[in-house]
């Protein structure tokens, strides 16, 4: 993908205001297994799609457990995924043993950012080639779903997708997107397996071994599911059961860009 003398570093602008590097990162974001995050108004839900080198090889590992309150998908670089949650663990630890208190999800994610964005500033560096879903539950303020991208944005969501054709399963959390807030669990998990599904290549299906969910929310610690537990899901989901009582399709917006 090399493109002219201007993508060498990350320090470096071209003449039409960009920053190759950058680009780059994004697109290595792009090409990663889809994860998927949504939130009602008392839980927060994370999916992600997993890859295998091979049949003899295991899948790789989509989601992680940063905190009691806190968990991430990613989608991109595993290694810097390693990298970072490591970084979000330490972090978390210091606001327990300093503060004695859980660390806030959006100071969280803003740490992520400031350390995300040094390495698009200074030579010599690269920018980290994933990016984040992280979901939280904070006391008093309730669940909270973020996306971090390797050019240091963090923003909100209600719901969101990163990776690989991740646009078609935001086309399906937009059409829904007014059924979330009252949602229970299991309702947020089939919609999110709906949407997850959006994303798949045509002669692949949803399995158990291919898919992970991690969910956190009020009064329930990070936890994930896999394996043999996910089978009820997919199950329902082969089967075709509603998601919702309502089929109505929202207006359409503006499509919500990784970029």
């Amino acid at each position: 993908m090399f493109r002219n003398q201007y993508d060498n570093d990350i320090s470096t602008w071209s003449p039409q205001g960009r920053l190759h590097q950058i680009e780059y990162a994004l697109e290595a974001v792009k090409q990663g297994s889809a994860s998927v995050g949504l939130r009602s108004d008392t839980h927060v839900v994370l999916l992600g799609l997993k890859r295998s080198s091979g049949e003899l090889a295991s899948h790789q590992q989509k989601l992680f457990r940063i905190d009691n309150h806190v968990g991430i998908a990613i989608a991109g670089l595993v290694s810097d995924a390693r990298v970072l949650s490591n970084f979000m663990r330490t972090e978390c630890m210091k606001s327990k043993m300093m503060y004695d208190r859980p660390m806030p999800g959006s100071r969280l994610v803003n740490l992520i950012g400031d350390k995300a964005q040094i390495n698009t500033q200074n030579y010599g560096r690269r920018p980290y080639g994933v990016g984040l879903l992280v979901a939280s539950y904070d006391e008093g303020t309730g669940p909270h779903l973020y996306e971090c991208l390797p050019n240091a944005n963090c923003l909100e969501y209600y719901a969101i997708s990163i990776g690989a054709k991740s646009q078609s399963a935001k086309t399906y959390l937009e059409k829904f997107i007014k059924d979330f807030g009252a949602a229970d669990v299991d309702t947020l998990i089939m919609h999110g397996l709906h949407a997850l599904r959006e994303t798949l290549q045509q002669d692949k299906e949803l399995n158990i071994n291919n898919c992970s969910i991690g969910i956190v929310g009020k009064g329930e610690n990070w936890r994930t599911i896999e394996g043999e537990d996910l089978k009820k899901y997919l199950d329902q989901l082969e089967t075709g059961a509603p998601t919702t009582e309502t089929t109505e399709e929202l207006p359409q917006g503006e499509a919500m860009d990784t970029e």
